[in-house]
């Protein structure tokens, strides 16, 4: 490539903050794939926040970049895939997959877009030295004429519009607000925005817990479950941030808890292997993993009588998004207690009105 900026560059970063802060430009913050994109004529790259280039499991944000895009630019962005539910993490990780039929068939039948929000170069000039108030400004004119799959982000220097996008942008899947410094310059792997992200308590059954990679004298993470309407137990996620002093002493007061998987709601044993998408569903191998190695997905079930508070952001579906923080044991709690009603139910809104265009 002959552009000013060429990849690989790891992006600029976010350091987690309690509340938005005063005199910066907001940003809602995307729930997808970080990914700068390069455009010098026909060639198009695709880079990720671990430098590991996404671009061939996206060929229709390739052949988008070429009809939306100048002809020499860097975008920083998220690649998302949205619905008419909102964003849909989920699909998104699917699109990485080793078979080229299987990305194909997948780009037409769940297409990504591109969401941007900085600008690195456009044309011959490198503008990561300039600051921020500025590169914004220079990205909302190269994107005039940019969609149906590329897209501008919104932003804006009042901090009451930015609390309430913090409060509604949820419903559609994003998960909080960006405040960058309008004076900063572009500074790769570095942290100098701030994010300010939703956080929440949920009471969960422990049903399980999983050894320690270091080996069988201590638990690596547990199980966390909620009852459902119907009265069955679904899997929300795990917690695993212990000392390991913790984990040692955990894995020996567990054991009276210590079942079969006779009659355990999870008795999974006997279905992972045959079913890729079961195993995805509750912690298997991801395609990101080096040399393409899957988690052991086998775990030793316990008797749902503990009940454990978490900390954690929003759910996707039946789970948490993101892996969930131990906060406090609860044994004051009764494990049937610990359902969905207790979580916190974001209002809907559409995608549309936020970013038009996307599908």
């Amino acid at each position: 490539m002959t552009l000013p900026v060429v990849p690989p560059i790891k992006p600029m970063l976010a350091k987690a903050v309690a509340a938005i802060p005063p005199d910066a430009i907001y940003e809602p913050k995307w729930d997808g794939f970080r990914s700068i994109c390069f455009r010098d004529g026909d060639d198009i790259v695709f880079g990720s926040r671990n430098e590991r280039p996404l671009t061939r499991y996206f060929p229709e944000l390739v052949e988008a970049a070429r009809r939306e895009l100048p002809d020499n630019c860097v975008l920083d962005g998220e690649i998302v895939v949205a619905t008419k539910d909102g964003l849909d993490f989920e699909a998104l990780q699917q699109r990485i997959h080793p078979a080229d039929s299987r990305v194909r068939l997948l780009a037409a039948k769940t297409r990504a877009s591109f969401i941007a929000f900085d600008l690195l170069a456009v044309g011959a000039e490198n503008l990561m030295e300039h600051p921020f108030g500025e590169r914004r400004a220079r990205l909302e004119k190269v994107m005039r004429q940019a969609g149906p799959r590329f897209h501008l982000t919104p932003a804006t220097t009042d901090i009451d519009t930015a609390q309430r996008w913090f409060t509604e942008f949820e419903g559609a899947g994003l998960d909080g607000i960006i405040a960058k410094p309008a004076s900063i310059g572009y500074l790769p792997d570095k942290r100098v925005m701030f994010k300010i992200k939703h956080q929440r308590t949920a009471d969960c059954v422990v049903a399980g817990y999983r050894l320690h990679k270091s080996g069988t004298d201590a638990v690596g993470s547990l199980l966390l479950g909620l009852y459902k309407e119907d009265g069955s137990l679904a899997s929300v996620g795990v917690i695993g941030a212990f000392p390991m002093a913790t984990r040692r002493r955990l894995l020996t007061e567990l054991q009276p808890l210590v079942t079969t998987f006779d009659g355990h709601p999870w008795n999974w044993a006997a279905q992972v292997a045959a079913d890729p998408e079961l195993a995805r569903r509750h912690g298997g191998g991801s395609r990101w993993n080096a040399g393409g190695g899957a988690k052991d997905l086998s775990f030793v079930p316990l008797r749902p009588e503990w009940v454990v508070e978490v900390r954690y952001d929003y759910m996707e579906g039946e789970r948490f998004r993101h892996t969930a923080q131990f906060n406090r044991w609860r044994p004051d709690r009764d494990p049937g207690s610990c359902t969905f009603a207790q979580l916190e139910q974001p209002a809907a809104i559409d995608l549309q009105s936020i970013i038009a265009g996307l599908d």
